[in-house]
């Protein structure tokens, strides 16, 4: 039976599925073949691929270069005897692995959500009686029953529906309820157009059916999901990769250049002992201790500002990915769309009518299309038959109209309104005796009503496809409300016309009868009189349109992937400004379908995806291969998604984004960001500040560097001209520690540059420290080791002790470090074009620092632990001197470069 269970069951007919399965439709399976079939096929679980234990996980977080360094500098450091700076490295080292240790299990939390996400119950047949049984003992061959507010146990091949109507958005991207229908379908049908399945998770949002479980557990289409979440790599974020790369040549860096002093030292006839010492100073002056806290920190910065704009960061790292973005592929329903039908066009009385106003709110007006005119009785009852032929209502919730019932139905109640219809109170004039239901084979519902006023009669309303209310009228009713001819060519032209801009056409007619009537299909809904159309979209939001074109300027491509048809997605994409690889604004948009996608080889796929920015009708698997094949290309990929069906793409992503309102379960833990307002222009608010963070990174990294190289090429000169070292590895390790709480950290808060979301977004395999940014450090590292080794010499040259020199050199580090500060807030711009005033953090950090030193040259306990002495008043004129000097260069080197950069 294994091998059955992969047969393509939308092709064959529902009776033909139960005899490959051994099911009786009318019985069902009896409780010896339902235990047979559990032990052979299992519980209806899923399950995932078995990970590493918690421990293995925690273990593998101390598996990283930069944690490598901060290790030996805790041993270095505990060496030495400084227990609080050896613990608080350490501390540094555990508290980054229990944060990567829990960001590790969002993987396996994704996996349990995805599990309970199928129902707890299912109602089956189980020899001839219908009984409710858990869903995890449902088993292939079993007779599901099911009900409207049902979730599908499994998946079914359905034998039977009666007005069955399933949303399975969150598997297929489908915005609304999709019709089922019991006939057999093409082999080739599109998992979105399979309307003779069910499928495990969905929701029965209205009728009755019955169907075959063809799949349980694993071998579900939301099982496969599992596997493909299972499947996708964890990725390295852009920030981890570089700091990865940069820890293993620092790593390296600082090993060679400890070990070459050590042995140049030994081969001068130098001191093992000392020499040792030298290369341990050494060491500890090129570790960057304050990295990884001040990573940690300025995203927590950045976290804390992404929440304030409604953007909730669940993996640090995922801050600065989002700022090299560039590619974002967005779901349409929801994030780029209102998620709101609203009707924009009316066609009646042979006139076209513009309708305004977004969603479900009654704001808004109807209007002719050419200008003013006498109201029309053709308009009036087409809005009228639009408001009784319905089963939805209109209510105010938390100050925001909602719909109760279908979205189709709802933005009809809403057109009448803008006309000054009440539905209400029609619905209270016009009595509802009588109704039809809406059936997918015969695509029209229709509806009885008692006429007003006490006039004897009754009056039927037809709602439903153009073409088939069309086979149902043989006149129309003209704008002064008597009946004519009807003009089908007209019809059908103004639907194309509606159809072409994506909108859902709708064709509405009436027709009076006697007082006894009562509707039937065959009789009472021919003849009817053609009252017009409506066109209804669920339209773009505002603020998205202007978001793609930020992000588009900003040198970010947008791409809609969504299950909707492809003619509704061409007409959204066009409206929200999105075009291909060669296309202007203002063309056509092209459309790939997920049919299109399935005929492409992963190479082919990776080829053509530049170029196309809108894709419809795409099954979970393409969902993935598209992201798949956009970093193929060497793009940073950002996706958006609210359902199952988007959970694989969301993992596999540079930076998945879960809809924080109508996201599910699975798509939250597997997504790496959640919005709170489901907007696609929160994402672009968040990929400024995403930009803004790593600038802040790039400026720490660049304003640290410096003071560690200058610490170890003072000691490798110390070596070299055989002197002694101008500072100790304890003055190191308080010059690293103080300057990068004090003064470093503060870039956390510098606001982002103007001009920041101009910029084209920062290539990959653009390295973290460019031509630019590597000048700077090595011309303030140059600086250090003149100003700290040359005063160091100069005040030993004038008689003071050796204690008083090293006091001088760690000043002359702290203040070089001070005024590089002030240089380090931008890389172009000087600090008074910034405003002083503009990070007041800064300047707290600066007098901080201050303070600070006053306490380590001057304090009595700061002699005995650091070996510290008094200076007088010409030496921190030198030492200032030193600081300001250093100050004007780097901005002289600012302007020099400008037109580098």
């Amino acid at each position: 039976m294994e091998t059955l269970l992969e047969k393509h069951w939308h092709h064959l007919e529902g009776s033909e599925a139960a005899r490959f399965l051994d099911a009786d439709p009318a019985r069902g399976l009896d409780e010896f073949e339902v235990e047979r079939r559990f032990q052979r096929f299992g519980e209806n679980l899923i399950s995932g691929k078995k990970g590493r234990t918690a421990l293995s996980r925690f273990m593998l977080q101390f598996h990283q270069p930069l944690v490598y360094i901060l290790i030996v500098a805790g041993v270095v450091t505990a060496i030495l005897g400084e227990w609080i700076d050896s613990g608080v490295i350490f501390g540094v080292v555990l508290v980054n692995a229990v944060v990567g240790h829990i960001q590790e299990s969002k993987a396996v939390r994704a996996l349990d959500a995805l599990a309970s996400s199928l129902s707890a119950e299912a109602l089956v047949l189980r020899a001839g009686k219908a009984v409710r049984v858990p869903a995890a003992q449902v088993v292939p061959g079993d007779v599901v029953l099911l009900r409207t507010g049902d979730k599908v146990p499994a998946d079914l091949r359905l034998l039977s529906d009666r007005e069955l109507r399933v949303d399975e958005s969150m598997l297929t991207g489908e915005s609304l309820p999709v019709d089922k229908d019991a006939a057999p379908l093409p082999r080739d049908t599109v998992l979105a157009e399979r309307r003779n399945m069910a499928y495990a998770g969905t929701l029965v949002s209205s009728g009755q059916g019955a169907g075959v479980v063809v799949a349980t557990g694993n071998r579900t289409e939301i099982g496969r999901i599992s596997e493909l979440i299972d499947a996708a790599d964890e990725l390295e974020t852009p920030l981890t990769r570089k700091i990865s790369r940069f820890s293993h040549v620092l790593l390296a860096s600082i090993l060679i250049l400890a070990a070459a002093s050590f042995v140049l030292g030994v081969l001068r006839d130098e001191p093992a002992s000392e020499m040792f010492m030298a290369a341990v100073a050494l060491a500890v002056g090129a570790i960057p201790e304050g990295l990884p806290a001040a990573v940690t920190i300025i995203l927590a910065m950045g976290v804390s500002r992404m929440a304030g704009r409604k953007a909730i960061i669940r993996r640090l790292p995922a801050v600065e990915t989002l700022g090299g973005t560039t590619v974002i592929c967005s779901d349409k329903t929801g994030t780029l769309t209102e998620n709101q039908m609203t009707v924009q066009e009316i066609f009646a009385g042979g006139a076209s009518y513009a309708v305004s106003g977004l969603g479900y709110a009654p704001e808004g007006a109807v209007e002719p299309v050419k200008g003013g005119g006498a109201p029309d009785a053709a308009l009036v009852e087409c809005l009228r038959a639009g408001a009784l032929c319905n089963d939805s209502r209109i209510r105010l919730r938390d100050g925001r109209h909602q719909v109760e019932g279908d979205p189709t139905e709802g933005a009809l109640l809403v057109s009448a309104g803008k006309y000054g219809l009440d539905a209400g109170r029609e619905q209270e004039e016009y009595a509802r005796v009588d109704v039809l239901p809406f059936e997918s084979r015969w695509r029209y519902m229709a509806t009885l009503h008692t006429l007003p006023g006490g006039k004897v009669g009754r009056v039927a309303c037809l709602k439903g496809a153009v073409e088939r209310v069309l086979d149902c009228c043989k006149s129309a009713m003209l704008p002064s409300g008597e009946v004519g001819g009807l003009d089908v060519a007209a019809v059908i032209e103004a639907q194309h016309a509606m159809a072409a801009k994506g909108l859902r056409v709708l064709a509405f007619a009436s027709k009076e009868l006697p007082e006894d009537a009562r509707l039937e299909r065959s009789e009472s809904c021919m003849g009817m009189v053609f009252l017009g159309l409506q066109g209804m979209i669920d339209p773009p939001r505002e603020e998205a349109r202007t978001a793609i074109a930020a992000c588009l300027r900003a040198g970010i491509k947008v791409k809609m992937i969504t299950g909707d048809h492809a003619r509704t997605a061409e007409a959204i994409g066009m409206r929200l400004g999105l075009r291909g690889g060669d296309c202007l604004a203002g063309e056509d948009c092209p459309v790939m379908t997920g049919r299109e996608i399935a005929e492409l080889s992963d190479a082919e796929l990776t080829r053509q995806v530049p170029g196309i920015p809108v894709f419809a009708r795409v099954s979970p698997e393409q969902k993935l291969r598209l992201v798949m094949a956009l970093q193929r290309n060497g793009e940073i990929c950002a996706m958006t998604g609210d359902g199952v069906n988007d959970a694989p793409a969301l993992k596999q992503a540079d930076i998945g984004v879960a809809m924080g309102i109508t996201g599910t379960e699975v798509a939250k833990e597997a997504a790496d960001m959640v919005l709170t307002d489901d907007n696609f222009a929160t994402i672009t608010a968040a990929v400024e500040e995403g930009r803004g963070v790593f600038a802040n990174l790039l400026k720490f990294i660049a304003w640290t560097l410096p003071t560690n190289a200058g610490e170890g090429l003072v000691i490798l000169a110390a070596v070299l001209f055989g002197v002694a070292l101008p500072i100790l590895p304890v003055q190191i390790l308080w010059i690293n520690m103080t300057t990068a709480g004090c003064l470093g950290l503060m870039l956390a808060f510098e606001p982002m540059e103007p001009g920041i979301m101009d910029r084209p977004p920062r290539r990959p395999e653009r390295p973290m420290l460019d031509r630019i940014i590597l000048r700077r450090i090595g011309i303030v590292s140059l600086l250090l080791l003149v100003s700290a080794f040359g005063l160091f010499k100069w005040e030993l040259a004038f008689g003071a002790s050796m204690e008083a020199a090293r006091t001088v050199a760690v000043n002359v580090f702290v203040m070089v470090e001070a005024f590089y500060l002030l240089n380090a807030r931008s890389f172009t711009r000087s600090p008074f074009a910034l405003g002083l005033a503009t990070n007041k953090w800064v300047l707290g950090g600066f007098w901080t620092m201050a303070a600070l030193q006053l306490f380590y040259t001057y304090a009595p306990v700061m002699h005995r632990l650091f070996s510290s002495a008094p200076l007088g008043p010409w030496q921190w004129l030198r030492i200032v001197g030193c600081g300001l000097g250093v100050y004007f260069l780097v901005e002289l080197d600012k302007k020099l470069s400008a037109s580098d950069i």
